[in-house]
């Protein structure tokens, strides 16, 4: 049996296709498109899916959205009445666009795949999921688990905000819910907004913000914006919020209790807006920490699953690890909307054949993530003749080699290998990566070819085998989703670093791998074995052979603003429109030293900012 899950129409557009329980594929749009966090119809993702499954439209038997429009049309009318009459102009222009995307999202749906195959009673296939119960299946039935308590905060679904459920086998019960308007990861996103960042884009900048400031307004967030209850449930105060009735997350209430107005994108980072990212840092993980050992309370599951957009809080993450309320612990690598696609086709699946799930060796069934495009060596060669790029082609082993001495001798390399990556990470398929063990790789990373803000760090990816010597958690990461503090022993201790203030802590060495070491010594860690990733894992060891480290730095293969490279074209423009010395595509090596010059554009002056 072939189901298609799509989620579409708010932000990280994104396609599924399974056979069964097998995942065959699953991307974002934004990949296709260039356009980062595209909400548009997935049709880029769906002709992909389709093609790598190498079956028609017509084989596929249901295609599932990921929530429930006219839930979501009811939720949006019932608060512009219960907030009458704020947000009534708000309301009066939104309702034709409200009315199209929600009340005939149906019709709308139908439309769009008949682009696709117009031979194909679309209608006749369709099926709706609701948006936590997708987030939900989307954690548990990849994971490897048997049974496990689901954990699934978000902004928002059609209601739910958050939802506490139990897995079983095949089968999933929410028992719990908070509804809209409360909602963590929309409190967590008012401070986004609040001080300078994009909502659904900049959180992660939020949290890479906050271990510079103190958490000094804690109390006074808890006091006025929230109050939490023990049992992880929580309400906001909905005066000093404005997401009800206008298209503002945040109220002049909000702006008096703080003392300002928002900061104003791209402008200077304060003290104040670091204290503020660590405030609401640990407010987050008060929540998160209570709402899971309700669940082992309640449920008496030995493992957990977590999805929803909050999910990818990786600090949040790193301690429910460290407090070991559960034996184990499952994070779906597109935890955000796009992963509602997959939780969508998955619940369809066990819902209507009653199957069971099949498990080897405690494995999820994820393939590492890598569920994208990835190209052969002619059509690899065909797109960078098209773009003018001068290449070799190389045996593996070489690449490795050459790549990795260059890396230990200070080049940047942007790596593309595989199959790309589903979600937001790069885990080793399309990443940038460089030398851990340098204090200015970080900075040149960051201005020079990310074209992006100075503070923000770098992941490092770890052999796994040598992931207990470097980092404190002892688990594996492969999905780049937890925090860990960096080893005792592998840290360096600087008295000055107690006496600065914000900033001024990133030209302070703070371990042996200080380009992956943020500023309280944290690590957001990305573990690499031989199954998933063969060619990442050759480069890794290549690297430790040769230096006696066996961490890299990976981040992004994009500039700030710019979806990840899907294809070579992608790469080849990426790399010459940055100060990447070394571009890998398979067996293909480019040089900058060696491409036409006048190929050397700006990339930078024509994306969005992020």
């Amino acid at each position: 049996m072939f189901i298609l899950g799509i989620s579409a129409y708010y932000h990280d557009s994104a396609s599924c296709l399974i056979k069964n329980e097998k995942i065959i594929a699953a991307v974002q749009e934004e990949r296709f498109t260039r356009k980062k966090h595209d909400s548009s119809f997935p049709i880029n993702a769906i002709e992909y899916c389709i093609q790598q499954a190498k079956i028609n439209s017509k084989d596929i038997d249901y295609v599932v959205f990921y929530e429930k429009p006219f839930l979501k049309f009811e939720r949006l009318l019932e608060t512009t009445f219960s907030f009458a009459p704020q947000g009534f102009k708000n309301f009066r222009t939104s309702m034709p666009i409200w009315i199209k995307e929600k009340l005939f999202q149906k019709y709308e749906i139908i439309r769009s795949l008949q682009k696709i195959d117009r031979n194909v009673n679309w209608k006749e296939k369709l099926l709706f999921s609701e948006h936590h119960l997708s987030h939900a299946s989307s954690a548990f039935f990849p994971s490897p688990f048997e049974e496990a308590a689901i954990l699934t905060v978000d902004g928002v679904g059609e209601w739910s905000t958050t939802s506490l459920g139990v897995g079983k086998k095949n089968n999933i019960e929410i028992f719990k819910e908070i509804n809209f308007p409360h909602s963590l990861g929309l409190l967590y996103s008012a401070f986004t907004y609040y001080t300078g960042f994009k909502v659904n884009s900049g959180e992660y900048k939020l949290m890479g913000l906050a271990p510079y400031g103190k958490a000094k307004y804690v109390n006074l967030i808890k006091k006025h914006l929230i109050e939490i209850k023990e049992d992880g449930s929580f309400k906001l105060n909905m005066k000093y919020f404005d997401f009800c009735t206008n298209l503002k997350m945040t109220s002049s209430h909000f702006h008096e209790l703080f003392g300002q107005s928002p900061r104003k994108p791209e402008t200077n980072l304060t003290k104040r807006d670091m204290d503020l990212a660590a405030s609401i840092q640990v407010v987050t993980q008060e929540v998160i920490i209570k709402l899971a050992k309700t669940l082992a309370r309640e449920t008496g599951k030995k493992n957990l699953c977590l999805a929803g957009g909050v999910a990818l809080n990786c600090v949040a993450n790193g301690l429910l690890h460290k407090e070991k309320m559960f034996e184990n612990i499952w994070i779906q690598p597109a935890s955000g909307d796009a992963g509602g696609s997959l939780g969508a086709a998955l619940n369809a699946f066990f819902t209507v054949t009653k199957s069971k799930r099949v498990r080897k060796n405690n494995k999820d069934i994820m393939q590492g993530s890598f569920l994208g495009p990835c190209f052969k060596s002619k059509e690899i060669r065909l797109q960078l003749n098209e773009v003018g790029a001068n290449f070799e082609k190389l045996k593996f082993s070489d690449i490795c080699s050459i790549v990795a001495k260059s890396i230990s001798h200070g080049s940047t390399v942007g790596w593309m290998s595989g199959r790309m990556e589903f979600g937001p990470r790069a885990l080793g398929a399309r990443s940038i990566i460089a030398d851990p063990r340098s204090k200015n790789t970080q900075k040149n990373l960051n201005l020079k070819i990310k074209f992006r803000e100075s503070f923000r760090p770098f992941a490092p990816s770890v052999l796994k085998e040598y992931a207990k010597e470097w980092f404190e958690l002892d688990t594996e990461s492969p999905y780049m989703l937890l925090v860990s503090s960096i080893k005792e022993e592998k840290k360096v201790f600087s008295k000055k670093l107690s006496n600065l203030n914000g900033f001024d802590k990133l030209n302070v060495v703070k371990s042996e791998i200080p380009a992956v070491t943020h500023v309280d010594y944290s690590a957001r860690f990305h573990t690499v074995d031989k199954i998933s990733n063969p060619n990442y894992y050759k480069l890794l060891n290549e690297f430790f052979k040769i230096t006696g480290c066996p961490v890299l730095v990976n981040t992004s293969f994009n500039v700030r603003g710019e979806p990840i490279v899907c294809n070579p074209k992608d790469a080849f423009r990426c790399f010459m429109a940055t100060n990447l010395d070394i571009l890998v595509i398979e067996n293909y090596i480019m040089y900058k030293k060696s491409q036409k010059a006048h190929i050397n554009h700006e990339l930078k002056t024509y994306v969005e900012l992020d």
